[in-house]
C-alpha cells in the first residue's frame, strides 16, 4: 500500500476541493487527431461529428440506439461448456473469459434482442468485438442459432450486426464447426420465408465472413468498414503483388459487388425499416426533408373564386 497515493493525496485534494477527471472524458479521431468529447460523441452513436469516423460501438449501446425508444427484449443465450478443450496460451483460457465478462459486462461475444423499428418488430443479433475480439466460439455460435430459431418460430426478420476477427483459437476445431451450424440456422430463417439483413461493421474478417455474415438479403456496411477473410499483409504475400488503395474497405466491396450499399449509423435505423419493409411487402411511408416540402401558394384577393 502506498501511503501517499492512497491516503495522502486523497485527503489534501479533498481538502482544496479538487475533483478526479475521468480518463475518457475527451476521445482522439483516430483520422484527424482531433480531440472530441466524450458526452457529444455518445450522443451521436459514437460518430465523430466532424470527420464522419465510426468508432467501435459496445454490443448494448447499439442496440439502445437501434430500436425504438431504446426499449428492446434481451434474449437469453443458451449455456455451453466453458474451456472444453483446457487451453492455455500466454495464460489459461478460463482466466481470458474472465477478464473480458468483468470488462464488458457481457457472458460472450453476441447478444439479441429484440424489439421494434419504426414500429416493425424484428430479431437484433449483435457482435461486440471488445469481448476478445468478437470472435466467434461455441457460446456465440450458439446465440446466433438461438436467435434465429426464435425469429423463425415468432416470425420475425433478422437484422445481424457482425463485427469479428474470425473464430477464436482458444476453441479449434469446436470453433470451427459453428461456421456450418450457423449456416444451416440462416438456411431454415430464408426457407420460412422471413429477410435476413446483415450490417458488415468494423472489423468484419476470418470465419465470420467466411459463414453467415455474408449470406444476407441484403448486405449493409457502415463507411470505412474493414471487411475480408484474410488479412492485405496475407494477401500480398501470397499473390505478390500491391493490392489496391481501400482495398477491403467498405467503399470499395460496394464498387465490387459485395456490398449493396454503405450507409452511416445515424441513418442505419431508417435505412433498414425501410428496406424490411420492402422485403416484407408492408406499406413504405416516404416522408419529405421539411426544405423539399413546396410551402402553399397564397392566393391574391382579387382572384377568381372556385364555384361551390
Amino acid at each position: 500500500m502506498n501511503w501517499i497515493t492512497n491516503y495522502v493525496r486523497p485527503r489534501i485534494n479533498s481538502m482544496l476541493g479538487r475533483r478526479e477527471v475521468p480518463e475518457n472524458l475527451w476521445v482522439k479521431d483516430p483520422e484527424s487527431g482531433e480531440m472530441v468529447f466524450h458526452k457529444e460523441l455518445e450522443e451521436n452513436q459514437y460518430v465523430i461529428p466532424s470527420s464522419g469516423y465510426h468508432m467501435k460501438i459496445a454490443a448494448k449501446e447499439r442496440l439502445k440506439f437501434f430500436f425504438d425508444d431504446g426499449r428492446y427484449e434481451l434474449l437469453e443465450s443458451p449455456k455451453v461448456a466453458v474451456d472444453p478443450l483446457k487451453f492455455r496460451d500466454e495464460k489459461r483460457y478460463t482466466d481470458r473469459l474472465r477478464e473480458a465478462k468483468t470488462k464488458t459486462g457481457l457472458d460472450d461475444a453476441v447478444v439479441a434482442g429484440s424489439g421494434r423499428i419504426d414500429g416493425l418488430e424484428i430479431m437484433a443479433v449483435v457482435q461486440d468485438f471488445n469481448f476478445i475480439g468478437g470472435s466467434l466460439g461455441t457460446a456465440a455460435g450458439e446465440a446466433i442459432i438461438h436467435a434465429l430459431d426464435v425469429a423463425r418460430q415468432r416470425r420475425l426478420p433478422v437484422v445481424l450486426f457482425a463485427a469479428s476477427g474470425g473464430a477464436r483459437m482458444q476453441e479449434g476445431i469446436l470453433s470451427l464447426m459453428q461456421l456450418p451450424r450457423t449456416i444451416v440456422a440462416v438456411e431454415r430463417l430464408k426457407e420460412a420465408g422471413l429477410p435476413y439483413v446483415v450490417v458488415l461493421t468494423n472489423p468484419t474478417t476470418g470465419g465470420v465472413t467466411a459463414s453467415y455474415a455474408m449470406l444476407g438479403d441484403i448486405h449493409v456496411a457502415e463507411p470505412g468498414a474493414l471487411i475480408g477473410f484474410a488479412g492485405q499483409r496475407v494477401i500480398e504475400q501470397t499473390i505478390r503483388e500491391k493490392l489496391p488503395e481501400g482495398f477491403q474497405r467498405a467503399e470499395y466491396l460496394m464498387e465490387h459487388g459485395m456490398v449493396d450499399m454503405v450507409v452511416s449509423r445515424l441513418e442505419m435505423k431508417e435505412t433498414l425499416a425501410r428496406l424490411l419493409k420492402i422485403l416484407l411487402k408492408e406499406p413504405v411511408v416516404e416522408v419529405a426533408p421539411e426544405s423539399e416540402i413546396a410551402p402553399p401558394v397564397p392566393v391574391p384577393a382579387s382572384a377568381p373564386q372556385p364555384h361551390a
